[in-house]
């Protein structure tokens, strides 16, 4: 090998082990000017209806612009196939959305779109339209395995604002055995595997406050289900989205 190649692999070699000891690498997001779309879909693996919505959810990962969040409840567990997925704080999530949502009782397939109830899903055009000027600025930044996030307060802002994190993975498939789905294999995108409630906040009287949240993920990155830490601000009283931001590293 050349001398001054020689120099060159081994200068690369010491910058990718230099790399290396300083842990995992920096990322970072801002949100764009417009509300982002949040999509909520409440779902289930027992639930026989659900595999077009679960589909029509996957479909999203073409429109790069939208928070998906897939959330499996587990009121259909006992009736003969128990979803892995499931869980109980996201049955009361569905629950607690009833008065913001418009839904007058839960139930799956249950998609919400900027948290009003949408049982015309199906029919909702794909990339989602164009939104209003956000009220709210988010930057998120991942520092190792800390997600820290700056919420900025802009003009038009809520008096107050609270927020959800929620990590989740593409590329699950389940063998169902029972239950409704029994025999067929289901396919999932969007998964929550994690979700933490953020207090409710006060944005000032001037709509200047910017507020720092940090969130460190249980739930190990997976190289085999590539994951989202995705983090969604809504407006305290109402309960609807205001600004969403999601990093993929």
């Amino acid at each position: 090998m050349h001398e001054s190649l020689s120099l060159k692999v081994f200068a690369a070699g010491l910058a990718v082990a230099a790399a290396g000891a300083q842990g995992a690498p920096t990322c970072s997001a801002r949100s764009p000017a417009s509300i982002t779309p949040v999509v909520e879909l409440y779902t289930s693996e027992g639930c026989n209806s659900c595999p077009p919505a679960d589909r029509w959810l996957s479909n999203l990962k073409a429109d790069p612009g939208v928070v998906a969040l897939a959330f499996h409840v587990d009121y259909w567990d006992r009736l003969g196939w128990k979803d892995r997925f499931a869980s109980p704080a996201y049955t009361q999530r569905q629950s607690q959305q009833h008065t913001s949502s418009g839904a007058r009782f839960s139930y799956t397939p249950q998609v919400l779109l900027d948290g009003a109830d949408r049982p015309d899903w199906p029919r909702v055009s794909t990339p989602l339209s164009a939104r209003s000027a956000a009220p709210v600025e988010l930057q998120l930044v991942r520092d190792g395995n800390r997600f820290n996030a700056t919420v900025a307060a802009l003009a038009g802002a809520p008096a107050r604002l609270a927020a959800y994190w929620a990590v989740t993975e593409q590329g699950h498939v389940s063998a169902v055995k029972a239950g409704e789905n029994e025999g067929v294999t289901l396919h999932h995108d969007h998964v929550v595997r994690e979700y933490l409630q953020v207090a409710a906040w006060s944005t000032g009287a001037n709509k200047t406050d910017s507020r720092t949240l940090s969130f460190d993920p249980a739930t190990p990155a997976d190289a085999a289900h590539p994951r989202d830490v995705n983090l969604v601000v809504i407006n305290a009283e109402t309960g609807r989205p205001v600004q969403a931001l999601k990093l993929g590293c």
